[in-house]
């Protein structure tokens, strides 16, 4: 386990900054729309998820999934799996994904496809930090906060090992150190 702190990579203000444009351009998308249905993918999205949540202008309601795809290891072999599915039902719905990091691709690519098959009015997605370097497959991703080089980071939902979600910032670990 690393004995530092993490080295910032991308700083609370940069994050605030991005929140609050996210949150216009969603906003400004979605103004006519009654209800969006922003749906958490858990744990990793509830901070981002919440800050973004809260500068919207709109109405809006919250759902959460949870998805794994790295288990107990530190690399995905592509299969996903559903551990929490969402609680109502998105037919007919304007639905957001909200998720922390699209890192090779397939669990975003998972969730697409799955909510597209319950018939949402619409479906787009909201993605805090991308990896491009580690995509192997096609994510759909809307609203970008922050592309990102591949390094392990940490902050604002994204956790080591259940360590250092909660931090205000996104920074960098060295599991291997």
């Amino acid at each position: 386990m690393p004995e530092n702190m993490p080295e910032v990579l991308i700083s609370e203000e940069e994050i605030h900054d991005k929140v609050e444009e996210l949150a216009r351009r969603i906003s400004a998308d979605y103004r006519d729309v009654d209800d969006l249905i922003m749906i958490g993918i858990l744990k990793g999205s509830f901070i981002f998820l919440a800050d973004i949540a809260r500068h919207l202008t709109i109405p809006r309601s919250i759902d959460f999934m949870a998805l794994s795809t790295y288990g107990n290891a530190t690399d995905t072999d592509g299969a996903v799996r559903m551990i929490m599915d969402l609680r109502r039902n998105i037919s007919g719905k304007h639905v957001l994904i909200v998720e922390d990091i699209v890192d090779t691709g397939y669990t975003l690519s998972y969730l697409v496809r799955t909510l597209a098959a319950r018939q949402p009015a619409s479906l787009k997605t909201c993605v805090l930090v991308h990896k491009p370097e580690r995509s192997e497959v096609y994510a759909q991703i809307d609203y970008l906060g922050f592309e990102i080089p591949d390094a392990w980071v940490v902050g604002c939902g994204l956790d080591w090992a259940e360590k250092f979600r909660a931090l205000p910032y996104i920074g960098v670990v060295h599991p291997e150190e």
